[in-house]
């Protein structure tokens, strides 16, 4: 494999840089790029995400034992946030019932949104963020609301957690000294990606990249049906010769259009599994983990909110800059992670409810790309 020198430090070459690592192989011939030829703007990243849920004090009771700090709190909003500087992770607003409402993403520049707004017809406005700013919301294909914003102020850095001082092999920084890790929350540093269902698949991937321009970093597609196209998308920012995240927004085919998780990021291992001590010991339900992931590479934590939402703590992901080409591999449960537990029924949502079949019934019989081929290969995936 040739080398080229990136940062300061070897990296595989673009055009191999997939071989034997994240993902079986490139694309074939005629097969989805990856990326649009002339994107309306290039989101910088995901700013927030925004939910709605009944209940603020207990989502803030949630919201602090899982890592978050508070960034602003009235009667019926509460603004979450990471250690690092920026924007927000998260708004949750009161509401009757707990819903995902869609992501923020955050523009590069503030005349990206006046011409994002000149392009779609909608209209930029000011923006209900602590510190101000504007944004431009949007509808995705799959009904989601999509903003996009450009904040007036950032949220100032916070402390955060020391990452542990680790003895390897022939390397001994740490002596005369025990290590110890405090079971302490997992300090949210910042938000990493969110997941999503969707009946509309190869609309909503072209929307993104379209509208947004971000880029994919990884396909996979149902065994024995590759020529019909990937069933799910690592989706990351395009920021040129900077690294980004592996993905900040994943999406995959499926019966409804829906949340699946969000992912936090923070410090280490050690935070994350003291963090996930914590967590169990008040009584909240692990859903999958810890492992690592192989499309991304994350080591993970997968864990439910009193609502039923899916987070996920992580730390140590994959960052490609934008001339990595996209890999293509199977879907596969068993290609979920490199080491860890099996993935639970819980994470996978394979224990259908009534009101699961009836989506599925009901998407089957409507104007989507899900067919019965295309559920039989989910189901078959899910059991591999």
């Amino acid at each position: 494999m040739s080398e080229s020198r990136v940062h300061g430090a070897f990296a595989p070459d673009a055009a191999t840089a997939h071989q034997n690592l994240h993902s079986e192989a490139g694309a074939l011939r005629g097969e989805h790029s990856g990326r649009s030829r002339n994107p309306v703007i290039k989101v910088a990243d995901l700013a927030w995400l925004e939910f709605e849920k009944p209940d603020l004090d207990r989502a803030e009771v949630f919201a602090r034992d899982f890592g978050f700090g508070v960034a602003a709190r009235t009667e019926r909003e509460l603004w979450l946030r990471g250690t690092f500087a920026g924007s927000p992770c998260m708004v949750i607003r009161r509401g009757r019932a707990s819903r995902f409402i869609g992501p923020a993403f955050r523009a590069a520049e503030p005349a990206d949104l006046d011409r994002l707004a000149r392009v779609t017809g909608a209209a930029a406005r000011e923006a209900d963020v602590p510190g101000g700013g504007r944004t431009v919301d949007l509808l995705d294909p799959s009904g989601f609301r999509v903003r996009v914003v450009h904040c007036g102020e950032e949220l100032a850095e916070l402390p955060g957690q020391q990452p542990q001082l680790l003895n390897f092999g022939t390397g001994h920084p740490r002596v005369n000294t025990p290590q110890r890790p405090p079971r302490e929350p997992s300090r949210i540093q910042r938000l990493g990606h969110v997941v999503l269902e969707t009946n509309v698949f190869a609309r909503a991937l072209d929307w993104y990249l379209d509208t947004l321009g971000m880029i994919v970093s990884d396909f996979l597609f149902l065994d024995g049906q590759r020529e019909r196209g990937p069933t799910m998308a690592f989706i990351r920012c395009d920021q040129g010769t900077v690294p980004v995240d592996h993905h900040t927004l994943a999406m995959h085919l499926g019966p409804a259009c829906g949340y699946v998780h969000s992912a936090y990021q923070v410090t280490d291992l050690d935070a994350l599994a003291a963090g996930g001590e914590y967590l169990n010991e008040r009584g909240y339900q692990r859903s999958w983990g810890i492992g690592r992931h192989i499309q991304g590479s994350q080591i993970f934590d997968y864990w439910r909110d009193p609502d039923r939402f899916m987070l996920e703590h992580f730390a140590d992901g994959d960052l490609f800059a934008s001339d990595l080409a996209p890999g293509w591999a199977p879907m596969s449960t068993s290609g979920l992670a490199q080491w860890g537990p099996p993935a639970t029924r819980d994470f996978l949502g394979a224990s259908p409810s009534p009101s699961r079949v009836r989506e599925v019934v009901r998407t089957l019989r409507g104007d989507n790309e899900l067919d019965p081929a295309r559920l039989l290969g989910l189901l078959k995936a899910t059991n591999s």
